[in-house]
């Protein structure tokens, strides 16, 4: 694990709060074009982000463990969890480990597939890599637009409407 220091917490971007880091994170997601449920955190604590050199950093207060439903994937998030980013990627990962079969494995790298197929590739260090498809890891979120009572469900770029 990297060690957060009041030098880089000093050039980044840096919040505290559970309420706060899960909207700041879930905006950096979108921001490098990643889906917004990739890093379901509960509790966090602080997060930051060094635009300069893309470094990322999040805490929470213990250890979550995470189940993808549309995929049927296990994963496991540190209390801290430390990354690279760039846009469509995530590199130098540290803090998250996927279960495959009975063993867990650590990842450290997310990426986008070029050119865009609708599939996300998840690799570890030992150069073993899984793509699933990027759906499997947006968040359905519910937004109220009451100029017109409607319920709007916003997920990652597509927007269904239903009427009230």
């Amino acid at each position: 694990m990297a060690l957060i220091t009041e030098e880089i917490k000093a050039q980044a971007e840096f919040y505290t709060g559970d309420e706060m880091c899960q909207v700041k994170s879930k905006c950096l997601l979108t921001d490098i074009g990643l889906p917004n449920g990739l890093l379901p955190l509960k509790d966090m604590e602080e997060c930051g982000y060094v635009r300069e050199t893309g470094f990322v950093w999040l805490k929470q207060k213990k250890k979550t463990d995470h189940k993808f439903e549309k995929i049927g994937r296990q994963a496991s998030y540190a209390p801290e969890i430390t990354a690279q980013v760039e846009q469509g990627k995530i590199k130098k990962l540290t803090g998250v480990k996927t279960k495959e079969l009975l063993v867990w494995v650590s990842l450290s790298e997310i990426y986008l597939n070029d050119p865009p197929n609708g599939k996300i590739t998840f690799k570890s260090p030992t150069g073993l890599f899984r793509s699933f498809p990027v759906s499997a890891f947006e968040i359905e979120e519910e937004v109220k637009d009451v100029s017109k009572n409607k319920d709007v469900k916003e997920a990652g770029a597509s927007v269904e409407v239903k009427e009230a």
